[in-house]
């Protein structure tokens, strides 16, 4: 029998429903053959409705084979770091506002942030990823929307202001999940399963020249993606005339990891084991909500947890359940009742209700369960000051049954 861990305690009825729903999907998805166990985080919530699905919160184990739809589309969303010292955080909030770009759609052209040659040299030596590459420019330093973040904040420890951000590869990355998916289908034809396994759980083989060549894509997109984050970072910083950084770092929660010769599929899942990465300083973020402190964790490494810990409190509720529990009340009324003092920001003008902390599962129970399963370590916390969102983000596909969209939206792209 294939081990399902479970890191989680559900108390509420909604809890128990959300469990019951999150193991139906783990029970299928170890009756996946390369599957060779799975573990649920405390955060975890159903990330679908096909069967197996691999859920968000949720880390599955593999022989040698590699599966794109464990990583999901966002592949590499990611937290990241830099402390600025003592800092106004007040004058970096403005700052980060300048700096950084929320919504669909990369940078405009006289906008862009360079990629490091580098990075771009690896793009188009990888037959994956060499047609991404102007996405890769005009998508570079770019925030996307949903729960992507970027928060300013004050290590409970020194006082000192940090910069954290939240996202992933945004359309690089995207694309590059689209053709391995293809590619991982493509096998399971030529290896006369694919009526078998279900598509979204279709896999590589890495030992095979399209594994390597996914393997090596998913490396280069990591690069690019913590190249991203700290450029936001250094625009801030020169705009401030910061100069030297008192600290940091990073890491991804939605990746591929190999280890001992497995692999480790982390969807919405942060590592909490040593070496996860050739960057690995010992140290990882964990954030909750926009009005909770972001917790800065050292590994466990924990065998029931695979060697993962949660990656943020998880939803409670999908965007229209959440909604639909605060209907009724004024969005300010809302706001104030939620976040308080908070500078909570749109980058588009129109906050989106749907991100609140109501919509997230309690972040002290989270924390509790992470020292109760023994996740990791939680070592200091950054208590928040401000957070800026993408916001309420307008969906062209939703409008030809509605109409024109309404011009408080059109700057969102």
């Amino acid at each position: 029998m294939k081990p399902i861990h479970v890191n989680l305690v559900a108390e509420t009825e909604h809890e128990k429903d959300n469990l019951s729903k999150v193991l139906a999907h783990a029970e299928e998805l170890v009756k996946v053959p390369t599957v060779e166990a799975v573990a649920i985080m405390p955060d975890a919530c159903p990330a679908g409705h096909a069967p197996g699905t691999i859920p968000v919160g949720g880390v599955a184990k593999t022989g040698n084979a590699i599966h794109p739809g464990m990583h999901s589309a966002d592949v590499c969303c990611s937290v990241a770091l830099t402390n600025i010292g003592q800092v106004d955080p007040a004058l970096v909030m403005d700052a980060a506002f300048d700096s950084t770009h929320f919504g669909m759609g990369g940078r405009d052209y006289a906008d862009q942030v360079p990629v490091p040659e580098s990075i771009l040299r690896g793009f188009k030596s990888n037959t994956f990823l060499a047609p991404l590459v102007c996405d890769a420019v005009a998508h570079f330093a770019t925030q996307g929307d949903g729960n992507h973040f970027l928060s300013v904040g004050t290590l409970e420890s020194t006082g000192d202001t940090v910069i954290v951000t939240h996202h992933g590869s945004r359309k690089p990355g995207a694309m590059l999940y689209k053709r391995g998916l293809e590619e991982a289908n493509r096998f399971m034809r030529d290896l006369g399963i694919h009526k078998q396994v279900p598509k979204h759980n279709a896999w590589l083989d890495y030992n095979s020249a399209e594994g390597r060549e996914y393997w090596d894509a998913l490396q280069i997109i990591r690069l690019w993606t913590r190249a991203s984050h700290f450029s936001i970072h250094n625009m801030i910083a020169e705009k401030l005339d910061v100069g030297v950084f008192n600290d940091r770092f990073w890491n991804e929660h939605n990746f591929v990891f190999r280890r001992d010769g497995s692999f480790y599929h982390a969807k919405g899942a942060t590592p909490s084991f040593r070496g996860f990465s050739a960057d690995d300083q010992g140290k990882t973020l964990i954030p909750m909500n926009c009005a909770s402190p972001i917790l800065i964790t050292s590994h466990a490494d924990a065998p029931n947890g695979l060697g993962f810990a949660p990656h943020g409190a998880g939803r409670n509720f999908s965007r229209s359940q959440h909604l639909s529990t605060i209907a009724g009340r004024s969005a300010e009324q809302v706001i104030e009742d939620e976040i308080g003092d908070i500078d909570f920001r749109a980058f588009n003008g129109k906050l989106d209700l749907s991100e609140l902390p109501s919509a997230y599962k309690s972040p002290a129970k989270v924390r509790e369960q992470i020292d109760e399963f023994g996740l990791a370590t939680v070592i200091d916390t950054i208590r928040p000051y401000g957070s800026i969102m993408a916001g309420e983000q307008y969906q062209p596909w939703k409008e030809k049954k509605r109409g024109p969209k309404p011009d408080a939206q059109m700057s969102a792209g």
